[in-house]
């Protein structure tokens, strides 16, 4: 895929988990909102990959966008993150797994490559297990032979990454968390991130924080930059270094995220939302 075709790295991620029969709308939708980069997973507990391709095909049909317009990211997910429908032979390798996966996952979105892979979880939740490395490995293969750009590893704790680094891992282009301020924004997996130049998808900022939303400094800052809590929110994020991720289902709410990219905070805003409760 020539440099030159390649979308940047987004500034936001529509994510497509929990939709079910109305991801291909949902989809469709965002993308006719203006969003260009797209978070799935071949994990068909949590998502519909297959309508997430549907919703793709149709807004290419009605001339959206391209393929070459977009930022899809998908990922790899272990047997216990799945239900029963499963991408891959589970008596297989986990290097086989990995193949596979990809192979359905691009049957699915009706390409040929995707921008980032991701490992959904390690298969541990104290330590990157021999198990990791070698799914890291064949995610690697993966990456080399063209059918991914990047790749990222999602549901981590510093200790994770500390030790794929201590690994000589190659080590990720993104981490995706879920993001609490009760602990932070996740501060110490984002320092780690910084001082390596990964960079760092945060999910959940809305629906795992209801009640920053509503907290006076955040409605302060919201009056003043005659926003919604929400944008203020999205905006903060962008400010501290994050990449967010929203999986709206509501048009309007839609716009008013990617409204949310045209917000600049006060060094004094940004400070007093990254420290309400951490």
């Amino acid at each position: 895929m020539p440099t030159s075709q390649r979308p940047a790295i987004p500034d936001f991620l529509y994510g497509t988990a929990w939709k079910e029969e109305r991801t291909p709308a949902l989809v469709e939708l965002a993308l006719r909102a203006g969003f260009r980069s797209i978070d799935t997973a071949n994990q068909r507990r949590h998502y519909f990959e297959e309508g997430v391709g549907q919703g793709l095909a149709a807004a290419y049909r009605a001339g959206i966008v391209t393929r070459a317009d977009l930022f899809l990211q998908t990922k790899f997910t272990y047997r216990p993150g799945q239900d029963h429908r499963l991408p891959y032979d589970p008596a297989a390798k986990l290097s086989v797994q990995v193949a596979q996966s990809m192979a359905s996952s691009l049957e699915h979105l009706g390409t040929d490559h995707v921008d980032s892979y991701v490992l959904h979880g390690p298969s541990s939740g104290y330590d990157w297990t021999d198990a990791d490395a070698e799914v890291w490995e064949a995610m690697r293969k993966e990456r080399d032979a063209g059918r991914t750009r990047l790749l990222g590893v999602s549901n981590v704790s510093l200790q994770h990454l500390q030790q794929m680094d201590a690994t000589n891992s190659e080590m990720p282009a993104f981490v995706q968390n879920r993001c609490y301020a009760r602990l932070g924004w996740d501060r110490d997996v984002r320092l780690f991130c910084r001082q390596r130049k990964i960079i760092y998808q945060g999910f959940s900022l809305l629906t795992a924080n209801v009640e920053v939303l509503r907290h006076p400094v955040v409605s302060g800052v919201a009056a003043r930059e005659n926003a919604t809590p929400a944008q203020i929110i999205f905006a903060f994020a962008r400010a501290i270094g994050m990449l967010p991720l929203t999986g709206t289902s509501n048009p309007e709410h839609m716009k008013q995220d990617l409204a949310s990219s045209a917000l600049s905070l006060s060094p004094e805003a940004v400070e007093a939302i990254e420290t309400l409760a951490g």
